[in-house]
């Protein structure tokens, strides 16, 4: 058990949802400490001053505190069901996601964080891009192909928080296929066994292994 990475946390995190979900696709258990924000542990920040979720700790001491690495790296073990699939096409999709669609995303959920911001023009440029995937979907089936790849699940947690910010309003939207693709990604065993609840880690706590 002491060799088991240490991940740090926060369920609701989209960033950390995608990490944990390669982590249990990879079939790579992990010693789990579910982090409060508001009172991140000491731990945490010592091995990652920028105290942003998720971080991955191995028992090396090596420490990886971006989402998408700990994806790569988890998958870059074992990757049975081919999420590398696609992968440049992934990589830009994604990198269209954590940008421009994430920089809207947060104007529109959080426009009193920002000075001068409209949260309806962010959210009309949000959908923007998520006409653009219903076409992929529509087309595909999933993002990139008949099965889901890397690009689903690093991108569908965000859509999910787009999503929520107004759910009537998005349920109204004319994205049939986004609509049931996002659908059953949330229905998915994968998804719930990621969102299983666990109470803050405190130093000295046990640790709940969290694996497939």
């Amino acid at each position: 058990m002491s060799d088991t990475p240490i991940l740090y946390s926060f369920r609701r995190c989209p960033y950390a949802m995608r990490a944990r979900m390669a982590l249990l696709i990879s079939e790579t258990p992990v010693r789990l400490r579910e982090v409060v924000l508001r009172d991140k542990p000491e731990e945490m920040i010592a091995a990652s001053p920028k105290a942003t979720v998720p971080v991955l700790v191995q028992n090396d001491a090596m420490v990886i505190d971006e989402s998408l690495a700990i994806m790569h790296w988890a998958l870059n073990r074992n990757d049975p069901h081919d999420w590398g699939a696609n992968a440049e096409a992934s990589h830009d999709l994604i990198a269209e996601a954590d940008s421009d669609f994430k920089d809207n995303l947060d104007r529109y959920k959080y426009p009193t964080r920002y000075d001068d911001v409209d949260p309806i023009v962010h959210r009309s440029a949000g959908l923007e891009f998520l006409e653009k995937l219903e076409k992929h979907i529509a087309a595909n089936g999933q993002l990139l192909g008949k099965q889901p790849c890397l690009a689903d699940y690093a991108i569908f947690p965000f859509v999910r928080q787009f999503a929520n910010n107004d759910r009537h309003w998005f349920d109204t939207q004319s994205l049939p296929a986004l609509q049931k693709w996002l659908a059953d990604h949330l229905g998915s065993d994968l998804f719930t066994t990621a969102m299983t609840k666990y109470s803050q880690w405190q130093s000295g706590d046990a640790e709940p292994l969290f694996a497939a």
